[in-house]
C-alpha cells in the first residue's frame, strides 16, 4: 500500500532499542494531555460497569486482606458479580483497543507538527474499527495462551506483537495481514523489538509507584512506543486526513 513519504532524519529513530525509546519520549511529552485523557476515558467506563455487574471492588478487597496471604480458601468466580464483571470488562476492552489507536495516531500528528485535537483520539472508531477490534481479541487469546504456558512466554510474544496497531491504522490493513506483517518485521529484528516492548511496558507500569493512580499517566507510553518502532522499521506514513 502507498502510505510512506520521505523520512525525515529527524523524526526517524534509528533501528535500535535506545533510539526507539528516546523518540517515543519525545513524541509522549507533546501528546502526554491527550494519551492522559484516552486512559481517564478508559478507566471511567470500567468504573461504570463495576455497579451494573453487581461485583463489589471493596468488599473483594477486604477479603483478601483478611485471608493473611492464605488465598487457597477463595473462590474468585464464587464472588457476587464476578463472573459478569469480567465478562463486561473483556467486552470494554475490545471496544476501547480504538482509543490505544487514537495514541498512535496523535502521535503521528505530533510528528508531523500538525495541530492536535481531542477528537483525533476516537479515530480508531472512523478507520477500521472491525479490523482493530478482531485483532485487539485475537492478541488477548494469544496473550492468554502464553500466560498459560508460564509468565515468561507472554514477554517473548509482546514483541511480535509490537507494529500490530500502527500498521491497522496506517495501512488500513486487515488483522490478519496486521499479525504478519509484525510478526515478520519483529522475527527479523528481535533483539531490538525485545529491548524495546520490555523497556515499553517498564515505563508503562513505572506510575504505579506513584501510589498506584500515577499508572493512568504512564500506561499510554507504551501504543507510543509502538509508533516509533513502526517508524523506525517502516518509515513516516503520511497523514492520514478526516473531518472531525
Amino acid at each position: 500500500m502507498d502510505t510512506f513519504q520521505e523520512m525525515d532524519g529527524n523524526k526517524v529513530p534509528q533501528r535500535s532499542t535506545s533510539e526507539i525509546i528516546s523518540h517515543a519520549f519525545e513524541m509522549y511529552k507533546g501528546i502526554f494531555l491527550y494519551a492522559l485523557l484516552a486512559m481517564v476515558i478508559y478507566f471511567i467506563v470500567s468504573m461504570v460497569i463495576q455497579p451494573l455487574s453487581g461485583f463489589d471492588s471493596a468488599s473483594f478487597s477486604e477479603e483478601i486482606r483478611s485471608a493473611d496471604g492464605d488465598f487457597s480458601s477463595i473462590d474468585i468466580w464464587a464472588v457476587p458479580g464476578m463472573k459478569i464483571y469480567y465478562g463486561l470488562s473483556g467486552i470494554v476492552s475490545l471496544l476501547l483497543a480504538p482509543l490505544y489507536v487514537g495514541v498512535i495516531y496523535m502521535a503521528n500528528k505530533y510528528n508531523n507538527q500538525e495541530r492536535l485535537q481531542a477528537s483525533d483520539l476516537f479515530i480508531g472508531y472512523r478507520q477500521n474499527f472491525v479490523q482493530i477490534v478482531i485483532y485487539s481479541l485475537m492478541a488477548s487469546v494469544i496473550m492468554a495462551i502464553a500466560l498459560m504456558m508460564c509468565l515468561l512466554p507472554v514477554f517473548l510474544v509482546i514483541p511480535l506483537l509490537l507494529l500490530g496497531y500502527p500498521i491497522l491504522l496506517f495501512e488500513n490493513a486487515s488483522f490478519t495481514e496486521a499479525f504478519n506483517k509484525s510478526f515478520r518485521i519483529a522475527k527479523d529484528h528481535y533483539g531490538v523489538f525485545l529491548g524495546s516492548s520490555l523497556l515499553g511496558l517498564l515505563i508503562s507500569i513505572a506510575g504505579v509507584l506513584l501510589c498506584g493512580i500515577g499508572i493512568v499517566a504512564t500506561l499510554p507510553f507504551y501504543f507510543v512506543v509502538m509508533y516509533s518502532a513502526y517508524v523506525a522499521f517502516c518509515g513516516k506514513p503520511r497523514q492520514l486526513n478526516f473531518n472531525n
